[in-house]
């Protein structure tokens, strides 16, 4: 059940670009957007002052390519890690990254990648074919548990090797004929493969570190990178400090040095950060004080643009009452999602008529449940539950934010349980956790309700209508 898609990019106060892309295609962009830098009066240490400075969110849970799952993190390896494709600045369609080119077989299923021959780690090492498949199957493997091991279940025998049904990893799709030509064989036709192909997951990792360092391999320093920028430091709870990769095939149109990425959830921090001059974006809805967006959206520098995401809630299927469906329609027809819109986000998003975002390429969602009270006490009724007699008392989980002042989970939370209390006469609880804690119990599906919400990896349906298939595809 879905209530809100996200509209809004800024560069003070902002959700993420309609796509996500590096920062070294990134920040040429936001120059453009930028009037001036001023040094930082606020940094307890002596270095100098990076050239853009973006607060970033909440502190990464990792920077492992095959680990992660959430934005703040992926912006951050996206300059780090590069994969055989990355995402145009502009139109954000596929194009050449580690790969120079390629040829698509004419049933769809068989790419081969020509990678470019001067390729080299930040350390100096050739990369090659041997390291894009180390790191594919590295991904899939099942000892790295891999949330987005999917990803590359559309390669043959990609998904029969997470599962243990195979052992061989000769048998799964992608193969290194030489140095610098690579085979990926894939199930079916995927439209959107060399999109995934600029998915951090599918990006190439170092090999020889990982093999010497384990777990602790990100630690490493120098840490080998095969992206735009090196990462210089990782100071947990101050920032994220990536440098300009001199060996970068491309670094001739990497146009900025030094970038900085702050862990910071507050609202109230960000935007006095950023008046300051102690930042330059603000990039997250979540990090624009509700309660000053009437004003924010009259400023030059306060940017609104749409995005492929929705926010919506999940229900655990395998606990009762949430197993009978009936239960569940009740719970999104008694949803004003308008009023969620109008009242608390307040940025000119779009009540979501169902779970795939209009302008998803390629597809055209059916039409949603809707809002009707009435329907939903019937639908409740109908499931053993009149006037929400009897309807057990559940839990709702959300996010803390960082130092707990962005309110907004918090507050679409206290709504949602008004609405349902008004409309079924069901009681519900409020669950903050912090956000670790919130991304492991999704992931053990460790909830009664949650609130969730979902941007898309790359442009098309199958990004969102994907996302709870357990079978083999």
């Amino acid at each position: 059940m879905n209530f809100e898609t996200s509209a809004t990019k800024k560069t003070l106060g902002a959700l993420r670009p309609f796509y996500w892309k590096g920062v070294s295609q990134l920040v040429s962009v936001v120059l453009l957007v930028l009037c001036s830098l001023v040094v930082f009066t606020g940094c307890v240490r002596h270095e100098p002052r990076a050239d853009i400075v973006i607060v970033n969110g909440i502190e990464p849970e990792s920077l492992d390519p095959a680990i992660i799952t959430g934005v703040a993190e992926m912006r951050i390896v996206s300059s780090l890690f590069e994969g055989l494709t990355r995402l145009d600045p502009v139109t954000a369609e596929p194009i050449p990254g580690l790969a120079e080119k390629w040829e698509i077989s004419p049933d769809g299923r068989i790419y081969t990648f020509h990678m470019r021959t001067n390729l080299q780690w930040s350390t100096g090492e050739p990369i090659t074919t041997d390291d894009v498949v180390y790191s594919w199957l590295r991904a899939l493997d099942p000892n790295t548990a891999s949330d987005y091991a999917g990803q590359l279940f559309y390669l043959v025998n990609g998904e029969a090797y997470t599962s243990g049904k195979i052992k061989d990893t000769s048998k799964v799709g992608v193969h290194a004929l030489d140095r610098y030509t690579l085979r990926v064989e894939l199930n079916n036709p995927t439209a959107f493969f060399l999109d995934l192909c600029a998915f951090p997951t599918l990006a190439v990792v170092p090999r020889q570190c990982i093999e010497k360092y384990g777990d602790r391999w990100l630690m490493a320093r120098p840490l080998p990178v095969s992206g735009a920028y090196t990462l210089e430091a990782w100071r947990i709870n101050d920032k994220i400090r990536v440098r300009k990769n001199p060996r970068y095939w491309d670094a001739a149109n990497t146009k900025t040095d030094l970038v900085d990425f702050l862990p910071i959830g507050s609202p109230t921090t960000a935007l006095n950060l950023y008046e300051t001059g102690g930042t330059d974006i603000v990039w997250d809805k979540d990090l624009v004080p509700v309660e000053l967006l009437d004003v924010l959206l009259k400023r030059p520098d306060f940017h609104v643009a749409p995005i492929l995401g929705t926010y919506f809630i999940r229900f655990n299927v395998n606990k009762k009452p949430f197993n009978d469906v009936r239960v569940r329609q009740a719970l999104a027809l008694s949803l004003n999602k308008e009023r969620i819109t109008k009242k608390l986000t307040k940025a000119g998003e779009e009540p979501a008529e169902n779970y795939t975002p209009p302008g998803t390429a390629r597809y055209h969602a059916p039409k949603g449940l809707g809002y009707d009270p009435e329907k939903a006490r019937k639908l409740l009724a109908e499931a053993g539950f009149p006037g929400g007699k009897g309807f057990p008392r559940f839990e709702y989980m959300f996010n803390a934010s960082a130092g707990g002042a962005a309110k907004i989970h918090a507050k679409i939370a206290v709504e949602i349980q008004q609405m349902w209390r008004d409309e079924l006469g069901i009681e519900m609880e409020l669950r903050q956790v912090e956000w670790k804690v919130y991304l492991a119990n999704q992931s053990k599906i460790a909830f009664d309700t949650c609130r969730a919400s979902w941007i898309g990896d790359y442009n098309d349906a199958d990004t969102f209508l994907n996302m709870f298939m357990t079978r083999e595809r």
